[in-house]
């Protein structure tokens, strides 16, 4: 089908009434496990004080618009599986949704050494080598190795992967997310100075008060914006579940505005008590609760405990790895039904896994991984990689904020089962202050971080920008090579035939 047919189509929404088979809490927990992360930790941490800021505006710009616009999304194509492809391809074509879904695999692509890289660190720990966190070849070598090790677990297609990815999540997320929090109360309550405020205090200067708000010089002070956003990312993954709802219009604001609530909770509490106890320039990206364990267990005689929770922590990176690697690469195989993908690309083996797309992003999983390899520091490598991955899944969510604009203008009439209140303003509003805020942090994600020794900044946006070109530039290639004798793939490839 060509862009034109595409823009012609009314998009289809089920309008079936609610099954009533998620709960509130169902969803709200869905939610918060797709979002929260302990790799977060350390990035918020690093800034102090004025964590408050980032994370307020992490909440209001980018959170909870994202949340809002999905859901309506989500509910007018609750008859699809093509989550992002079918939303943006309704209102801008075939092209811009195989872009937007294209992008958002990539970019989990490219995310996937820097969640690697955590799990590298926290072995460094059960092994009794933390200075192993700081060795890029030991850091890159683990992340091929276990990036090798899920993807072959994935091409099985078994169950077990499922219930590996629930244990590690709870045992190596919820668990240790929890300590944290309670070692810095501990910590606080032993008498022991809070780092970031004796870090604030020190470089209060002339003003003479704690800073909350980001000393601006130039954009580089704020380049830790994008990261930050970053890491409330993906709540637009479970909003597709909202007409699951008993009352979607007025179940699912409850769900996300409780969603929000935990996720603000659990970053806010656990960032400051990562910054309470490990001093700011002190803070590794990569490893950041690691060392707060280590120094506050240690500190109560509990040392023992420190490469137990290393192991668990590892563990729930690996099983945060394996709950994403089939997911977004399945929703791109999705776009083969349409002919966006040439044949070898949209093949699948005996289990019904799509074996090609898998060992593609494993190939280039390996090669980003080998920047570890080359970059002495640690922690920079881990940002830059967050940078590629930031600047890629920022696209999408303007394509998202665009898309839903367009539809309200195009198709108003189009049964949704939820709708972003306040009419036609209220989608202004909420997507203009979501495509604000994210093309805002979008531009900050281009300049090298004051707050890491980065080197030439020109090497670093010049790497962060070539990355951004090849990555959104493939999709727009390939659409430029399909072929009509591509959309028989779907009659000849179909899930769980050989290939």
């Amino acid at each position: 089908m060509t862009d034109t047919t595409q823009n012609n189509q009314a998009p289809a929404a089920s309008g079936a009434s609610a099954t009533g088979r998620i709960s509130v809490i169902g969803l709200t927990l869905m939610t918060v496990a797709a979002v929260v992360s302990l790799r977060g930790l350390p990035l918020m941490a690093d800034e102090g004080t004025t964590l408050l800021f980032y994370i307020g505006f992490a909440s209001l710009i980018f959170l909870i618009p994202a949340a809002l616009v999905a859901a309506e999304l989500g509910g007018m194509f609750a008859h699809s599986t093509g989550g992002v492809y079918e939303w943006i391809k309704a209102p801008f074509g075939a092209r811009a949704g195989f872009v937007a879904i294209w992008l958002q695999w990539i970019q989990n692509v490219v995310w996937y050494p820097t969640v690697l890289a955590f799990a590298a660190a926290s072995l460094a720990y059960v092994i009794g080598r933390p200075s192993l966190a700081d060795d890029g070849v030991y850091t890159g070598t683990v992340i091929i190795a276990a990036y090798w090790f899920a993807t072959g677990i994935a091409l099985t297609g078994t169950s077990a992967a499922a219930r590996f990815t629930s244990i590690g999540f709870v045992l190596g997320t919820v668990v240790p997310g929890l300590l944290i929090i309670a070692l810095g109360a501990a910590w606080i309550a032993d008498g022991n100075a809070m780092a970031f405020l004796a870090d604030a205090g020190a470089n209060a200067g002339s003003h003479g008060h704690v800073r909350l708000f980001p000393h601006i010089t130039s954009l580089s002070s704020i380049a830790f914006l994008g990261g930050i956003v970053l890491l409330f990312a993906g709540v637009e993954v479970h909003a597709v579940h909202a007409n699951e709802l008993k009352n979607p219009a007025k179940d699912f604001p409850k769900a996300i505005l409780l969603s929000v609530v935990i996720i603000v909770g659990l970053f806010l509490l656990g960032s400051l008590a990562l910054a309470s106890i490990v001093p700011a320039d002190k803070i590794a990206l990569d490893q950041g609760p690691m060392q707060a364990f280590d120094i506050a267990l240690k500190g109560f005689n509990l040392g023992w405990m420190v490469p137990v929770l290393a192991l668990l922590i590892a563990l729930g990176a690996l099983a945060g790895v394996m709950s994403w690697i089939t997911g977004p690469s399945r929703g791109l195989l999705r776009t083969a039904r349409d002919g966006e993908l040439p044949p070898f690309l949209a093949k699948t083996n005996k289990n019904g896994v799509q074996v090609v797309i898998l060992i593609t992003q494993g190939l280039i999983v390996t090669v980003l991984a080998s920047l570890y390899f080359f970059l002495k520091n640690v922690s920079v490598a881990f940002f830059l990689l967050s940078a590629m991955t930031i600047t890629l899944y920022l696209v999408m969510y303007m394509m998202m904020y665009a898309a839903a604009i367009r539809l309200r203008i195009t198709h108003p009439e189009t049964p949704r089962s939820y709708r972003v209140p306040g009419g036609m303003a209220g989608m202004m509003i909420v997507a203009g202050i979501g495509f604000a805020g994210v093309a805002f942090a979008f531009v900050t994600s281009f300049f090298p971080p004051s707050q890491l020794p980065v080197g030439s900044p020109a090497t670093y946006v010049a790497v962060v920008a070539t990355g951004f070109v090849v990555f959104i530039g493939l999709p727009i290639l390939i659409h430029s090579m399909k072929r009509p004798s591509w959309v028989k793939i779907e009659d000849e490839q179909q899930p769980g035939s050989s290939s």
